[in-house]
Formats: C-alpha cells, structure tokens, sequence
C-alpha cells in the first residue's frame, strides 16, 4: 500500500500546476470567501458573540472547516473507482496481488498527507496574521483524527463503488453524498449551534469528525475528550459501512462477467 501511495505523490509532481492550484491557490480563494461570509454575518448581526463565542472565535472556526472539509473531500478518488466498476477497468486491478480496497486507499491517504503538509499554511498564516483564536499544540490529534476520519470517507467510497456491479449512474449518489456530509461534517456551520436533540445527534454521528470535532478542538470549543469520542464514532462507523462495503463488493464481484476493459 505504500507504493500506492508514493504513486499518487508522484502524480501529483507530474503535473505542477495542478498541484499548486489544488494545495494553495484554490484554499487561498476558499479562505478568503468564508472570511467574508463571516465578517458579513457579524456585520449584520446585534450582538458581538453567537452561542457565548465572539467574532474571531467564528473566523477561526470557519477557516479551519474550510481547509479540513477539503482534506476529507473524496470525490474525485470515488469517481475514479465507480468508473472502473463500470467501465470493467476494474479487472486490472483484481487481478494484483493487492485488494481494490487497499489499491485506492493507499493513493488516498498519500494525496492527502501531500495535500495537507502544503495547503495547512493557508489557515495557520491568516490565523497568526489576523491574530485568531487557534491552539496549535492540539493540531497532532486534531490531524490524527481527520486522517482516521478519511479511512471511513475511503470505505463509504468504496461500498458506492460496490453497487456500480448492480445500479447505473451511481454518481448521482455520489453528489446526493456530498451535500449530505457538507451538512452533517459541521462545515456549513458548527454543530453545536443546532437546537436540541438535533444537536446531540448530530455531534454523536462518525461524520462530525470530518470538520465540528477537529475544528472545535483547534479552536477551544471542544476539549480532549471530543477527540476521544470522535475516534470511538469513527470506530463503530468504519464497522458498519465495512461491513456494508464488504457485503456489496463480494455479491458484485461474483456477478461480475469480467468483459469489460
């Protein structure tokens, strides 16, 4: 799996310019956009705090859940792997001595860590410049939850990559997905601002570490203990949609004719 991930690096160095505009040009312009949303929204607001939290508290925040809602983003490797489902591209690679699962999670998780090690400055520079709340020594287990997170994103990618072997146009769902955990992650907004029971849900559900928990940890909304509750939601996630995943990808390999390229 390691060599899966150095392949993605490698794509990644090939095309340069790609690489910049993905790592730093393209946060850069999400950053600035949600920096002004946020200034809006106080702006036309009375008050100086929301839910006992000030201004520079809500631009920290929604900096963070722009850059990690990036991270945890799939799609473009879903896609990938429901058009080898599809397209019978998929035989190339049953036939290695590495599962699909492991084939597509390696390059993955390797894009990402590239990813990440570049494009994290965007958040961190306008944080220290524009002098916003964030407690960098929290950032190793904050990274160390969204990296576990991303094993269940890869694994809920895989099982709709399962069902291209019995539906068409599965990408449908993918964008249905999409819109989805843009609510649920806590990226639109953070979770906690939600009106019970909503709010106990939503925060209790594995997707909330794909932006609320990191992100209120990074920013004092959240203690340790958020963390450790994310990792055991993840947890009990990465069983269920496994298992779903495993399920579908076994019934459809055994349907599967193999004529395709």
């Amino acid at each position: 799996m390691f060599g899966c991930a150095r392949l993605a690096v490698l794509q990644q160095f090939e095309y340069r310019v790609n690489f910049i505009t993905d790592a730093i040009i393209q946060p850069t312009i999400i950053s600035l956009v949600e920096l002004t949303l946020w200034l809006a929204f106080f702006a036309a607001t009375a008050g100086p705090t929301l839910a006992g939290f000030g201004r520079e508290t809500y631009l920290s925040y929604a900096l963070w859940a722009a850059f990690i809602a990036r991270i945890t983003a799939s799609w473009n490797y879903e896609m990938r792997m429901i058009d080898d489902v599809e397209t019978g591209a998929v035989n190339s690679i049953l036939t290695r001595p590495i599962s699909f699962y492991e084939f597509y999670l390696g390059q993955f998780l390797g894009y990402k860590l590239l990813i990440t090690s570049v494009s994290i400055f965007v958040p961190g520079l306008l944080c220290w410049v524009m002098d916003l709340p964030v407690l960098f020594d929290r950032l190793p287990a904050a990274l160390a939850l969204i990296f576990y997170y991303l094993i269940l994103v890869h694994t809920i990618s895989v099982l709709l990559a399962s069902l291209g072997f019995f539906l068409n146009r599965i990408q449908s769902v993918t964008f249905a997905k999409n819109i989805v955990l843009w609510m649920l992650t806590g990226e639109l907004f953070p979770l906690d601002l939600t009106p019970e029971p909503f709010r106990s849900v939503l925060i209790s559900l594995p997707f909330s570490s794909g932006a609320f928990r990191p992100v209120g940890y990074l920013t004092g909304r959240l203690d340790f203990s958020g963390i450790l509750e994310g990792f055991v939601s993840v947890t009990v996630g990465l069983v269920v949609f496994g298992s779903l995943a495993a399920f579908f990808w076994n019934a459809g390999r055994r349907r599967y004719s193999g004529t395709g390229a």
